[in-house]
């Protein structure tokens, strides 16, 4: 189970199809050791890495929606609306038996190395978990530190998959790009800033 949470109110909070850069951004931070308090820390972070993620769970092991329902006091169940001191029901939504791989790479020069990063995902500070605690990982995090001119030649030298491709980054500027609001503002509480995702593969046909 993973849940990669959209910018929303505690109504319902739906799943993203893919990790989120959000939700990378704070698995990283937790393997790393940093606290959620020390923002200098976690901008530092955001400002070092850049994501591509391949979806490679497709045809007839696709991935299924669950939703849950959780109790929320002090909550907003939408956006003209007040924090309710009572307690209410809300939704939360989560991806079953999906799978990605993701590419982690880092600016010269910048705080945290693609090295510093590997190092920390092999032996975490703080427990990492996919998108919410109640998801503990499956496997590793870490595959292998390549050299590529790419994120999606990168990506294709972990075990082939046919699923779509999501980049931080265009490779033809021909990409379709989706808009998301999931880069992290960190100056201020729980908000996040609209930003792009290119798609450089599309999902395969199933066979």
């Amino acid at each position: 189970m993973q849940a990669w949470g959209l910018p929303t109110f505690e109504g319902l909070r739906p799943s993203a199809p893919f990790p989120t850069r959000s939700g990378l951004l704070g698995l990283l931070g937790a393997c790393l050791g940093i606290a959620r308090n020390q923002r200098q820390c976690l901008q530092q972070l955001a400002d070092s890495v850049h994501f591509a993620v391949r979806c490679d769970a497709h045809g007839a092991h696709s991935p299924v929606n669950l939703t849950d329902f959780h109790t929320v006091k002090d909550a907003r169940e939408k956006q003209s609306g007040l924090k309710q001191h009572d307690t209410i029901l809300t939704r939360r939504e989560y991806l079953c038996d999906a799978s990605f791989t993701v590419a982690v790479w880092s600016d010269t020069a910048q705080d945290y190395s693609v090295q510093q990063l590997s190092e920390a995902v092999k032996k975490p500070v703080f427990t990492p978990c996919l998108g919410r605690r109640s998801c503990p990982l499956t496997k590793p995090l870490f595959h292998s530190i390549q050299e590529a001119d790419t994120p999606f030649a990168a990506l294709s030298v972990a075990l082939p998959g046919t699923g779509a491709v999501y980049s931080e980054v265009p490779l033809s500027g021909k990409e379709r790009r989706l808009s998301v609001r999931d880069e992290p503002l960190y100056h201020l509480p729980r908000q996040f800033a609209r930003r792009a995702w290119y798609v450089i593969q599309e999902e395969a046909p199933c066979s």
